[in-house]
């Protein structure tokens, strides 16, 4: 597993990650993406999500789309996996010790691949969106959530060096990975936006 940046600090909050009001945040941000990866693949039948969590977005997936044949859960921390499996009781439900970087399913396996807030913290983020693209299924849909704007460029200079905290790096990067140039969402209040890219 390569190294992954934060994960001791996810370790460290799963137990408590959708208590308080940042498990409410987590949540909102949670169901408008949830929201928005339906009105752009209405019927998926099989979902990846790439830095899970405690699987929060799977299930309320799952709780909506009867139709859905299979939900996975992908997170780098031990704990969160977790925690995701004890509230899964979904049989459709299932959550593995992962990154992004290196995904453990077949070419073409998913039509949808989501991911919130997880991107940031991702090693190496080329990478891990080839993986994606890797995963899902030709035209197949990633919706990529997280903090994209111009106001983050001076953390650019430091701690999150080489990061795609930008809405034209990011779309980069996507294209580099094999996306189409990804459509843009306003998510939640200023800095949270959703790239909307078609495999």
């Amino acid at each position: 597993m390569p190294p992954h940046r934060d994960l001791a600090a996810f370790e460290a909050r799963a137990p408590g990650y959708e208590a308080g009001w940042l498990g409410r945040l987590h949540h909102q941000i949670a169901d408008r993406t949830a929201d928005l990866a339906l009105s752009v693949r209405p019927s998926p039948r099989r979902i990846i999500d790439v830095g899970c969590g405690t699987g929060y977005l799977l299930r309320s997936l799952a709780e909506c789309c009867p139709e859905i044949d299979s939900l996975v859960g992908i997170d780098p921390a031990p704990a969160m996996v977790a925690a995701a499996t004890r509230e899964g009781h979904d049989h459709r439900l299932g959550f593995a010790a992962g990154v992004a970087e290196h995904l453990p399913s077949p070419d073409a396996s998913f039509d949808l691949a989501v991911s919130t807030t997880s991107f940031d913290h991702w090693s190496d983020q080329l990478a891990g969106l080839r993986e994606c693209a890797q995963v899902l299924v030709p035209g197949g849909r990633l919706v990529l959530v997280d903090q994209f704007s111009p106001w983050l460029v001076p953390t650019l200079l430091a701690g999150r060096r080489g990061k795609a905290r930008t809405r034209r790096r990011c779309a980069r990067l996507l294209e580099q990975a094999g996306f189409r140039p990804p459509a843009w969402h306003d998510l939640y209040a200023v800095l949270i936006k959703a790239a909307v890219a078609t495999s």
